[in-house]
């Protein structure tokens, strides 16, 4: 499982949601998590947070959101070099096989359907760490 200091972004235009994974990665004993209100917004938080020192190391994301989208934020994240195993989970309502192959040809590094409840949260969060950190 992701160390508990990871520091995650948390990326949603719903400010219920975004409270609801924060609560849920609390009480999974996460310690740092951020939010963003939509794509353009989370992209500047890690472009600053890299700058600072201090990068994210998890980018949690709602796919259908204003003014930049969780596949756009994706595709923008996998385009530079320091973040393309930067794990990242796409949040959506779409199930269409057609949507899943979308973002699992961008890269994602895990998709999980809406709603969403803290157990699925917590399988795919270990599920994406095993799959980023086999065993040797």
């Amino acid at each position: 499982m992701f160390p508990l200091n990871t520091r995650v972004l948390i990326v949603d235009d719903m400010a219920s949601l975004r409270d609801l994974l924060k609560a849920y990665l609390r009480r999974l004993g996460f310690k740092h998590v951020t939010e963003a209100v939509d794509g353009r917004d989370a992209y500047q938080t890690l472009i600053a947070s890299k700058a600072a020192g201090n990068p994210f190391e998890l980018v949690i994301s709602d796919w259908n959101m204003p003014n930049m989208t969780g596949l756009e934020l994706l595709k923008l994240v996998r385009g530079i070099p320091d973040w393309k195993n930067l794990p990242f989970l796409i949040l959506t309502t779409e199930n269409e096989k057609e949507k899943v192959m979308e973002a699992v040809m961008a890269q994602v590094s895990n998709y999980i359907v809406k709603p969403i409840e803290e157990r699925t949260l917590e399988e795919k969060l270990l599920r994406t760490w095993q799959k980023l950190n086999p065993p040797t």
